[in-house]
């Protein structure tokens, strides 16, 4: 937007010598929230959800999707943004789903994806939008994650099938010195420019927890769209705080990154190849489970034995979606 100004001499004509344009401003810099909905998908995030909204709460649109907490969550939500919608799920749908759920409501150009344990602030938001308008080839941008005690999060990296490939990376506590394409962007904080999702569609609705974000950036990708991480931007992230901890939680979480790491490899790369990783990891997972039983380090048991679960249900063909009910009004 090009703000101009009319000066006027002391006869009270126009004066044409005197620049009019005084500013250039663009669209993001005059009001980026304006053209930006939040989507959050919060499970039993009542301790950590009222910061995360009170970031936002400057944003076009607030949608929460709450995946069947108990810990009163929604009323949580309802008291801290007069603003959000709420889609209260009776059961839970996984991160993806419900992801999917509130994108559907959107009616802006923009959807920051935030996790319950997430925030970011005005000029975070304000530079991510800013360098949409500069890349309007860009489907996904990421900002920096930064995490409570300073770290650096690791936020953006090769496809999930080059870093397997590539191995450990050495740079994960630094922050590049400008924006970069990157491969992958991570799914904890991310706008997405609502046009390309609307051409590659949402997050794979099969995947309950885990890899849906490497999912979606290869589909981008394959359709053209590029992935900017903005490091000007900076969000901070609780890692792990998304939902409250327990020995439940932590076994569905590795059951579902065993589970999901198998039906990305198979959706890209078929299932005898999948069946051939499957078999190779299931016996490992297993030994480690039995060994730290032994030593009775009980989470580390837990942790490989839904390693070992997960896998063995991916090649029995369990779902880790099955069909679950909408919630009212979703």
């Amino acid at each position: 937007m090009t703000i101009r100004a009319a000066f006027l001499t002391s006869k009270g004509s126009m004066d044409q010598n005197f620049p009019r344009v005084v500013e250039e401003m663009s669209p993001a810099q005059a009001d980026p929230w304006s053209r930006v909905a939040v989507v959050t998908v919060t499970h039993h995030s009542a301790a950590l959800i009222e910061k995360c909204l009170a970031s936002v709460a400057r944003a076009a649109q607030v949608i929460v999707v709450d995946n069947a907490s108990d810990d009163d969550t929604p009323t949580m939500v309802r008291r801290a943004s007069t603003k959000a919608q709420v889609i209260a799920n009776s059961v839970n749908r996984g991160f993806g789903a419900g992801c999917n759920q509130g994108l559907e409501k959107i009616a802006v150009e923009f959807a920051l994806l935030l996790g319950p344990d997430s925030t970011i602030d005005d000029a975070s938001l304000a530079a991510l939008v800013d360098a949409a308008d500069r890349w309007p080839e860009a489907g996904l941008l990421g900002p920096a994650i930064i995490a409570p005690d300073g770290h650096v999060e690791l936020s953006h990296d090769l496809g999930l099938f080059e870093r397997i490939a590539a191995g450990r990376r050495l740079d994960g506590n630094l922050v590049p010195g400008g924006p970069l394409c990157a491969n992958h962007l991570s799914g904890a904080v991310l706008l997405v420019r609502m046009s390309a999702l609307q051409q590659v569609g949402g997050f794979d609705s099969n995947i309950f927890l885990y890899y849906e974000d490497d999912d979606l950036c290869i589909r981008m990708r394959r359709a053209g769209h590029s992935l900017i991480l903005v490091p000007e931007a900076r969000a901070t992230h609780i890692g792990g705080g998304a939902s409250r901890p327990g020995l439940g939680i932590h076994w569905r979480k590795f059951w579902h990154m065993a589970w999901s790491r198998l039906y990305i490899e198979a959706k890209y790369h078929g299932r005898p190849a999948t069946v051939r990783v499957a078999v190779r990891h299931a016996p490992r997972f297993l030994a480690k489970a039995l060994g730290y039983a032994l030593v009775l380090n009980g989470r580390k048991g837990v942790r490989d034995a839904a390693r070992f679960a997960g896998t063995v249900a991916w090649i029995l063909g369990v779902k880790a979606m099955p069909e679950m009910p909408l919630a009212p009004g979703s």
